[in-house]
């Protein structure tokens, strides 16, 4: 007796902790006032008739989930593949909503309800896009699936608390857009070498037009310097050509002392 007092004891009685609610229900309730049964909810020590009654228990912290990848199609009918990852909690206010309506531990909810208000949000969002607008366009796409979310999900009793996806476009897409940025880059690479040339081009036309200037004015000195030599000498010579016919004799003058003709002093 004393042992069946203990079993009895221990199934009467369970602990809810504080990161969870606990929903009292009757199993057989013909009490219309009673929704599914549940008389309310509960934290702590718990007792209960497990005869007549049930203890249901939800976690109210964040719960994390990420779905495996699954794919959408853009209104081109390209398909992408998605792999969302969730974080949300139950709103606690609603917990005895969502036991009513669904009776499932968090983790069948995952894989039910919440699984199906995904794929309709993605679904839904990504046919308003083309391929290349998805593309484009992602944070803005996740953003409107995020809002749909938001909506569906809150209005059940669950609170959206994170929401990111990897979204992975057709291989087709995919060599596209490699296609096109490699295009990108070789005319990039284009313009730098023209622009380059264009740079070497000009620093030869200034080398050239330095050197130029350069040796017009070496010529312009030499020049100078030839002219000036070159009547020096013109002057020499004719002295010394005169020099050179000269008898030595001295003009006579009738007026008085004769003078030569040339500057030999100078």
């Amino acid at each position: 007796m004393a042992i069946l007092a203990i079993a009895l004891a221990a199934s009467s009685c369970t602990t809810i902790d504080s990161a969870s609610v606990g929903i009292r229900f009757k199993k057989w309730s013909n009490n219309e006032n009673l929704r599914g049964g549940v008389e309310g909810t509960c934290r702590g020590w718990v007792w209960y008739n497990p005869i007549t009654e049930s203890i249901f228990q939800y976690p109210t912290f964040i719960q994390r989930v990420t779905y495996e990848p699954f794919t959408v199609n853009p209104k081109d009918a390209a398909i992408f593949s998605m792999t969302p990852t969730l974080a949300y909690q139950i709103d606690e206010s609603k917990a005895t909503e969502i036991f009513i309506k669904y009776r499932q531990p968090v983790k069948e909810l995952e894989k039910g309800y919440i699984k199906t208000c995904i794929f309709e949000a993605y679904r839904t969002c990504a046919n308003n896009y083309t391929s290349d607008e998805l593309m484009a366009n992602r944070a803005k796409f996740e953003a409107e699936v995020r809002a749909r979310l938001d909506y569906s999900m809150n209005q059940e009793g669950f609170i959206v608390r994170e929401f990111t996806t990897k979204i992975d476009p057709p291989a087709s897409l995919t060599e596209a857009i490699n296609a096109k940025n490699e295009a990108v880059q070789n005319a990039l690479k284009a313009e730098n070498k023209v622009k380059e040339a264009e740079a070497e081009a000009k620093i030869k036309i200034a080398t050239a037009e330095g050197e130029a200037k350069a040796l017009k004015i070496k010529g312009d000195g030499e020049a100078y310097y030839n002219r000036v030599v070159s009547a020096s000498l013109n002057k020499l010579l004719v002295e010394q050509y005169a020099i050179e016919k000269w008898d030595g004799k001295l003009p006579q003058y009738s007026g008085g002392d004769a003078v030569p003709f040339i500057g030999l002093g100078k």
